[in-house]
C-alpha cells in the first residue's frame, strides 16, 4: 500500500534534454497555461552555501497561476498550505528528471470536491506543461 501511495503522490517524466534546457522550455510553456515562476532554487547551489555538499543537481521550481491560487484559497484557506506548486528538475544516474507532486493527490487531504476538480485541472495543465518541456 506504501508504495502505491507513492505512485500516486508524484508524476515524474525523463528527459533527454540538459537541466538547463529542461527549465528554460518549462518557463516557456508555463507562461503558456498562466503560470509563473515565482522562484526557481537551486539546492545544491544553497546547501553549498551552508558548507554541505549535496551529489547531484536539483532546482525546485514554485509556480502559480495567481487567478486560480486566488479561487482555492478563498474556498479553503488550508489549500494554502500545498501552495505555489512545486515542479523539480533534478540529475538523476545521468537523466534529467522532472517532476511535481500531484495537485489532486495534495487536495485530496482537505476532503472538497469542488477543490479536487480544480485540482485536476491543474495537474492536467501542469503535466501538459512537464511533457511539453521534456
Amino acid at each position: 500500500m506504501f508504495k502505491e501511495m507513492i505512485f500516486l503522490f508524484h508524476f515524474t517524466v525523463d528527459s533527454n534534454k540538459s537541466m538547463e534546457d529542461v527549465i528554460f522550455r518549462l518557463k516557456e510553456v508555463l507562461k503558456e497555461e498562466k503560470f509563473g515562476v515565482l522562484w526557481e532554487l537551486n539546492l545544491r547551489e544553497k546547501l553549498q552555501e551552508k558548507g554541505l555538499e549535496l551529489d547531484k543537481e536539483f532546482v525546485v521550481l514554485e509556480v502559480c497561476n495567481p487567478h486560480e491560487a486566488k479561487r482555492v484559497l478563498t474556498q479553503n484557506t488550508l489549500v494554502g498550505y500545498f501552495l505555489p506548486c512545486k515542479i523539480v528538475v533534478y540529475l538523476e544516474k545521468g537523466k534529467t528528471k522532472i517532476g511535481m507532486p500531484k495537485p489532486t493527490s495534495l487536495i485530496s487531504m482537505v476532503s472538497d470536491s469542488e477543490l479536487e476538480t480544480i485540482a485536476e485541472d491543474i495537474e492536467h495543465r501542469l503535466i501538459g506543461c512537464i511533457e511539453k518541456a521534456k
